[in-house]
């Protein structure tokens, strides 16, 4: 009989999804990927056809079978993990109900906005240990309910896309405990709760919750349908996955262990399309959950959790930076460098450039910001600058204002932690990995893997069949083995200014408030001006001590 020595781990993200095969000790042996389309239409939606992220990834499947011999056979395991909220709907039959609203999704923000104004907005932070957002699938089916109830009416489970993807290679419907928790549950107890749903005025939509699984705990069968489309071996067990983020921060060591056996002060950063900021604490009754914004995100480990907040757009603004030098490439009439070089080249230019020309702040996302605080009509602004701001100091205020909605993430928290493990694309650029550095005051450390969230889903397979007798036991082999030994040291002289510019950048978001409200209801055809605009974000009352590079306790 074949040896099956390999697993695969998918990660399903907004723009690529992506394939990746590990042997049993970890070791990635090979990558396939297949870009991924997302649909804007009127008033903030994003969307995807559930039909075609499936037939995708099961295409991106059998273009790994072409680089691996024997693939089908030699698979002990699949593992898919994705891109978190938004809604994935499906009826009876298992069929999709319309197309999926994504995270980036801001139809919903509206329903959010009048549960966050609500007395409901603190207990329901209480419970979840999570704040609102129009990225959550809570607010999404609020729209629905008063937008679309013939597509509620229809359903009979509600999604998130890894649950799709696992649907789809099962037959089985579920979900993992961090998106049902933060989303619908209780993070103390680690199950649904219907006070929750009752604040959020949805009790009767709890019919459409599929069943609570820890990820790694069980798998299931994959069918022969499912076979016949992905070329993989029907009965392959597939294990179901968390979602991208708690992938992710397994896979890049964003759990990391002391010799004592205690969880150390590491944080994490995840800067992909959107960012992550936060740490793991075992201490659950210190948290206190604010209603402002912010995750609290159940691990796969007994008792160990993720404090996180996320900004809505991070490599988003790179994105749309290359979008801009291509457009003027195409102006000028000359040829458009591949993504690759351009990147290559900025990331010179911007690390050549002198710091702080500029202030830029990154939410250029559709539907605002979401961390650390909440406006679905925050933009993307430029600030300070000259004539004689040039293409690097533009390009180098860009990666500043990523770097500084990381530090404005952290802050939110408290001191920064003594090291910070970075994650998702960022972790490629050698100009972000010392912005981000130089502008929290801490040593920047990266995984050597390129696809951190595939191997900590794909380490959750392993536990799963029995390779490792529990996850802790494999972080060793599977993550701490694969921390690059150089860590990208803060430079000092551009710590100190980037500890008088981030006051700046955070005064000036709070400033800016009012504006982007006057400019979100000109967008939507209303006319309530300034006089209706959200109230404007105070700084924190000491920059100096929110910001603080010191020890987190």
């Amino acid at each position: 009989m074949q040896q099956q020595d390999l697993i695969i781990g998918v990660d399903a993200g907004t723009s690529v999804i992506k394939a990746v095969v590990f042997d049993r000790e970890g070791q990635q042996l090979g990558l396939a990927s297949t870009p991924n389309r997302v649909l804007y239409g009127a008033h903030g939606a994003a969307e995807q056809d559930m039909d075609r992220t499936w037939a995708d990834t099961a295409a991106t499947l059998r273009l790994l079978a072409q680089q691996v011999p024997d693939l089908a056979g030699r698979s002990a395991a699949l593992v898919a993990t994705a891109q978190g909220d938004g809604t994935w709907l499906i009826d009876a039959a298992g069929r999709p109900v319309g197309p999926a609203m994504l995270w980036l999704d801001a139809r919903a923000a509206g329903e959010v906005a009048a549960l966050r104004a609500s007395a409901a907005a603190a207990p329901l932070a209480e419970r979840t240990g999570a704040a609102l957002n129009a990225s959550m699938q809570s607010g999404q089916l609020l729209w629905l309910r008063r937008h679309a109830p013939q597509r509620l009416a229809r359903a009979t489970t509600a999604l998130h896309c890894k649950d799709w993807l696992y649907f789809q290679a099962t037959g089985v419907r579920s979900t993992c405990n961090t998106e049902a928790i933060f989303t619908f549950g209780n993070y103390r107890s680690g199950a649904y709760d219907e006070e929750v749903l009752a604040l959020l005025g949805l009790p009767e939509l709890a019919r459409l919750l599929p069943p609570i699984v820890t990820p790694g705990s069980a798998h299931a069968p994959l069918t022969r349908a499912a076979a016949q489309d992905t070329g993989l071996r029907a009965g392959t067990p597939v294990v179901p996955a968390p979602m991208d983020v708690p992938a992710t921060l397994l896979g890049c060591g964003g759990i990391a262990y002391g010799p004592q056996g205690l969880l150390r002060s590491v944080g994490c950063s995840v800067l992909g399309s959107t960012g992550m900021h936060g740490w793991a604490s075992t201490d659950l009754q210190a948290i206190r959950p604010s209603a402002e914004a912010g995750y609290t995100m159940l691990m796969p480990l007994p008792g160990v959790c993720m404090r996180l907040m996320s900004h809505m757009a991070a490599t988003l603004n790179i994105d749309w930076l290359l979008g801009l030098l291509a457009q003027a490439a195409e102006f000028a009439g000359a040829p458009v460098p591949a993504r690759a070089a351009l990147l290559e080249r900025l990331d010179h230019a911007v690390l050549a450039a002198a710091p702080g020309q500029a202030i830029f702040h990154p939410y250029v996302a559709e539907n605002g910001e979401r961390g650390p605080f909440v406006d679905p009509c925050a933009r993307a602004q430029l600030s300070g600058f000259g004539a004689s701001l040039g293409l690097s100091g533009l390009a180098r205020a860009v990666y500043e204002g990523i770097v500084f909605a990381a530090r404005d993430c952290y802050a939110a928290f408290g001191p920064i932690p003594e090291e910070i493990r970075l994650a998702g694309g960022a972790a490629r650029s050698p100009a972000l990995r010392q912005l981000l550095a130089n502008a929290t005051g801490r040593p920047v450390r990266v995984s050597r893997r390129e696809e951190c969230g595939a191997a900590g889903a794909a380490l959750l397979a392993a536990v799963a069949i029995g390779e490792y007798a529990s996850l802790r036991d494999a972080l060793p082999r599977w993550v701490d083995s694969h921390l690059d030994a150089h860590v990208t040291a803060p430079d000092p002289a551009q710590t100190a200014l980037y500890d008088r510019l981030f006051p700046l950048y955070q005064q000036a978001a709070a400033r800016s408030r009012p504006l982007w409200a006057a400019l979100g209801a000109l967008r939507s055809g209303t006319s309530t001006g300034l006089a209706g605009a959200a109230p404007a974000r105070s700084p924190p009352a000491s920059a100096a001590a929110t910001a603080s590079r010191g020890t987190r306790a």
